[in-house]
């Protein structure tokens, strides 16, 4: 976009994904629309993931998400064909972004940043990429205007850079 990067915005909250049930759920084939989202995944090599904390972890719509586009094949090797737990979304690179009612400090101190943990390690980075940045803005839904301003520029100088 402003800093000549090709931007594919995916806006969770509008799919109709339900979440994966059983394990022949999530070794089914893919939806054409999950297909497709799969499809710019892998072909993007940075990934920005903003959401909520809710009752301290991702909403359950952006974890429905999650496993329907981050299956074998896509995020992991499927058993039997890799020794051990794969990756393979290696030679990308992603960045977190969790807001939150409480400040940031207080959730990484108090709740070791569990729910964003489970996105950036227990998604990301076990799915090949690296590095995998973390960011807990809070509190926001009531921040100062000062703060408000300074955590919109630094996410434009983030997204210039793509970091």
């Amino acid at each position: 976009m402003a800093a000549g990067h090709e931007v594919r915005r995916i806006e969770v909250g509008h799919l109709d994904l339900a979440p994966i049930t059983s394990k022949a759920d999530f070794m089914a084939t893919p939806s054409p629309e999950v297909a497709d989202i799969q499809s710019a995944v892998r072909e993007a090599d940075h990934l920005l993931l903003i959401y909520p904390l809710w009752l301290g972890a991702p909403p359950s719509m952006l974890k429905a998400f999650l496993e329907q586009v981050f299956r074998y094949g896509l995020a992991l090797a499927a058993p039997g064909t890799a020794k051990g737990v794969k990756g393979l979304l290696g030679g990308r690179s992603a960045r977190v972004v969790v807001t939150m009612g409480m400040p940031g400090f207080i959730f990484r101190l108090v709740f070791f940043g569990h729910g964003l943990k489970c996105v950036s390690r227990g998604m990301l980075w076990v799915s090949g990429y690296s590095p995998v940045r973390e960011m807990a803005l809070g509190p926001a839904e009531s921040p100062n205007p000062a703060q408000r301003l300074r955590w919109l520029a630094q996410m434009r100088r983030l997204g210039a850079r793509a970091a």
